[in-house]
C-alpha cells in the first residue's frame, strides 16, 4: 500500500519527464505532424506515440509493479480487471495539437483501488504542469514557480464560468448551466479544464456521457486534492477499473458553494 510519501515521489518524479514530453511534442509540431485514423474513427499522431512513449517508459521505472492502461495502446476486446493500476493519454485534445492551437494536454493518472491517488498534467505550450499526490496535494508548475492550488475563487464576484466540451452544449448541459446560474461558459476540449478549475480560474465544468476513464483520471486527481468536487450529473462519485473504461456524466465544481 502507497502512503502519500510514496505518492509525492511518483508525482515529482514524473516532472521532468513531463517536461521532456512536452518539448518533444511541439518539436514534432513545427517539424509536421503525421497523422493516422484509429478504428474509432479519432485521430493519432507521432506526437501521441512519441510522448506516450516517453512517459511510458518513465512509469515503468518508477511503479514497475503496476499495469500501464494507455489510451494508445489499449486492447478494448479485453475487459479490464484492475483496480490499482496507470491510465496515460498522452496526448488529450489531439485535434487541438493537429491545429497548433495551445491547450491540449499530456496526462498520467494512478488508480489505486479504483480511485484516483496521482495526477500529472503537462500543458506544453503554458509552461504549466500540474501535479497531486493525496488531499491537499495539488500544485501547479509554472516558470519554475509551485503554487499550492485550493480551488480559491479567481472568477469576478457575482459571476460563475464555467466550462463545456462543445460551444453549443445539448439541452442536459444547458439545464445544469442554468441550474448552478452560471453567467458565462466557453469551449474546452481537453483535460485542462480540470487544472483552471483547480486553479479557482473557472467554476464549472458539464459533460455527458462520453469520455473514457483515461480522459479524465489525471484531472480528477488534480481538482479533487485540490478541494474541488467531482461526480457525475446525478452528484454521485465513480470508481476507476469498470471493464469497458467507460466514464459516466461529469460535473466539476470548484466547490459545492460557487459563491464562495
Amino acid at each position: 500500500m502507497m502512503n502519500n510519501k510514496d505518492l509525492k515521489i511518483v508525482a515529482e518524479g514524473l516532472i521532468d519527464t513531463f517536461k521532456e514530453a512536452g518539448k518533444e511534442s511541439i518539436n514534432i509540431e513545427k517539424q509536421g505532424v503525421k497523422i493516422k485514423t484509429k478504428n474509432d474513427g479519432s485521430p493519432v499522431t507521432n506526437g501521441d506515440l512519441r510522448v506516450n512513449e516517453i512517459i511510458t517508459q518513465k512509469i515503468e521505472k518508477l511503479t514497475p509493479n503496476i499495469p500501464i492502461i494507455s489510451e494508445e495502446t489499449v486492447d478494448l476486446t479485453k475487459k479490464n480487471t484492475y483496480k490499482t493500476f496507470w491510465l496515460i493519454d498522452p496526448i488529450d485534445g489531439t485535434k487541438e495539437y493537429i491545429a497548433g492551437r495551445d491547450e491540449y494536454t499530456l496526462n498520467a493518472g494512478l488508480i489505486i483501488d479504483n480511485h484516483p491517488a496521482v495526477g500529472v498534467i503537462g500543458v506544453p505550450k503554458k509552461n504549466r504542469i500540474f501535479y497531486s499526490f493525496g488531499k491537499n496535494n495539488s500544485l501547479m508548475l509554472e516558470n519554475d514557480q509551485i503554487l499550492n492550488l485550493d480551488c480559491k475563487k479567481k472568477t469576478p464576484k457575482g459571476e460563475v464560468l464555467a466550462l463545456t466540451n462543445s460551444k453549443e452544449p445539448p439541452k442536459i448541459i444547458m439545464d445544469k448551466l442554468k441550474e448552478y446560474k452560471v453567467t458565462s461558459f466557453r469551449k474546452l476540449s481537453s483535460s485542462y479544464k480540470y487544472c483552471l478549475i483547480a486553479t479557482g480560474e473557472y467554476d464549472l465544468y458539464v459533460d455527458k456521457v462520453r469520455a473514457n476513464e483515461w480522459d479524465d483520471a489525471a484531472g480528477h486527481a488534480i481538482a479533487e486534492c485540490a478541494g474541488a468536487s467531482v461526480t457525475s450529473l446525478e452528484n454521485e462519485s465513480f470508481k476507476y477499473g469498470k471493464g469497458d473504461y467507460k466514464n459516466p456524466t461529469i460535473l466539476i465544481r470548484r466547490s459545492k458553494n460557487l459563491d464562495a
